[in-house]
C-alpha cells in the first residue's frame, strides 16, 4: 500500500529517493558544525545526509508519515509558510523546486519563512528550475531517466505562458506511481522581485549547479 501526503507525494517513493549530491553541496557552503533548517524535507534524504557530516538539522514537513522515516534529523512537522521557530539558522534550504510553485501567495510564504530563519550572516539555498529549463519543454514530450533504483519518466501536457501542467511517472519492480505537478517559470527579474519582498537579495550560483541559487538577507 502506497502512502500519499496531502499535497500527493508518495512517502514509500520519496523513501527510495536518494541524495542527488545536495549534502556535499551544502557542505561546501555551510559553518562547520553550523545549523541548517531544511524546509520540505520529507523523509530526511538530505537532512540526515548533513547530520552524519557534523550539523545541526532541523527537518521540517507537514507529513508526519513523511518525517517518521527520517532517521537523525530533529523533526517538525508544519507547513512551510506557516512556520516561525524561535530560532535562526547558518543555512535554509528550501528544495525541490518549490520556488516555482503556480501560486504567487505560497510563494510569498514559503520565501518569507526562508527569510525568517536565516541568520543575517546566513545563506538561504534554493533550488529552482530556471528560465531555460521551460523553453525546452513542448506538449507532449517525454523526458525519461533513473533516480536510484527507480525510472523516472515526465510528460509534458501543456505549457501555456509561464505555466507547466505535467506528469511524473516513477517505476520499480514493486512501485509504481504518478503525481500530476504544475510548475511556473521565472524570470530573472521575476526571481529578483520575488527575493526582495520577502527581504533576500539573490547572491551568487554555485560553481556547477545552474538549478541552486543562494539568496541572502538584504
Amino acid at each position: 500500500m502506497v502512502t500519499i501526503t496531502n499535497d500527493g507525494c508518495a512517502v514509500e517513493v520519496y523513501a527510495r529517493l536518494p541524495a542527488m549530491g545536495e549534502p556535499d553541496l551544502i557542505h561546501a557552503l555551510a559553518p562547520d558544525g553550523g545549523s541548517i533548517l531544511d524546509l520540505g524535507a520529507g523523509v530526511g534524504r538530505i537532512a540526515d545526509p548533513l547530520v552524519a557530516l557534523g550539523y545541526r538539522v532541523v527537518a521540517v514537513d507537514d507529513s508526519a508519515d513523511m518525517l517518521a522515516r527520517v532517521q537523525a534529523a530533529e523533526c517538525v512537522r508544519s507547513r512551510i509558510e506557516d512556520l516561525r521557530l524561535d530560532e535562526t539558522f547558518d543555512v535554509v534550504v528550501l528544495a525541490s523546486h518549490l520556488i516555482n510553485v503556480d501560486d504567487p501567495a505560497r510563494q510569498r510564504g514559503f520565501l518569507d519563512t526562508v527569510a525568517h530563519h536565516v541568520r543575517r550572516d546566513g545563506l538561504a539555498l534554493i533550488e529552482w528550475h530556471p528560465p531555460d529549463w521551460f523553453d525546452n519543454l513542448r506538449a507532449g514530450d517525454t523526458t525519461r531517466g533513473t533516480i536510484g533504483e527507480l525510472a523516472v519518466a515526465m510528460t509534458v501536457h501543456s505549457l501555456v505562458g509561464d505555466l507547466l501542467s505535467a506528469t511524473v511517472e516513477y517505476d520499480a519492480a514493486d512501485l509504481s506511481w504518478r503525481q500530476h505537478f504544475r510548475a511556473r517559470r521565472l524570470t530573472a527579474a521575476q526571481l529578483r522581485e520575488a527575493l526582495d519582498c520577502a527581504g533576500l537579495a539573490l547572491g551568487e550560483t554555485p560553481q556547477g549547479r545552474r538549478n541552486w541559487l543562494i539568496a541572502r538577507p538584504a
